[in-house]
């Protein structure tokens, strides 16, 4: 288990990662202008031209949710810290059960929506992002600075 310490010194370089120029695009597409209707349309972004987008995205906050699964950051600190993984879940998780079947990898995204999931509040704060993202691609506004 992490010191509070060594969580919180994780977490900051976890965020330093955030704001690099190409995640934060890749960001910025997933949430704002990513809008995915069927796990077939998930898919077929995941293998097609905005892969790496996508793959960005997924990825990073696959492997924070994986740094808390493992203890390397409190799992508190690390709720506490951020909400943007919960959107991710938001954005994909009735698509996940298909995306599995149809990527061949049965345990994708696995430690991100068990992250998600354990949050005693974790329908509500899925629903409210799920608004909030059903606004931000109707209307995604000007394309967020790098």
């Amino acid at each position: 288990m992490s010191t509070p310490y060594e969580s919180a010194d994780l977490l900051l370089k976890l965020y330093d990662q955030r704001r690099e120029p190409v995640l934060r695009a890749a960001r910025e597409w997933f949430f704002h202008r990513f809008d995915p209707q069927s796990a077939n349309e998930v898919f077929a972004v995941w293998i097609g031209s905005e892969s790496a987008s996508y793959r960005m995205v997924t990825t990073y906050w696959e492997m924070a949710a994986s740094f808390v699964a493992y203890h390397a950051i409190d799992p508190a600190m690390f709720h506490a810290a951020n909400t943007e993984y919960v959107a991710v879940i938001a954005k994909l998780g009735s698509f996940l059960p298909e995306l599995r079947r149809l990527s061949g990898v049965p345990d994708y995204l696995r430690y991100l929506e068990t992250l998600v999931l354990s949050l005693p509040d974790a329908e509500v704060r899925l629903s409210t992002f799920r608004k909030y993202l059903r606004r931000k691609t109707a209307d995604p506004g000007p394309p967020a600075k790098a």
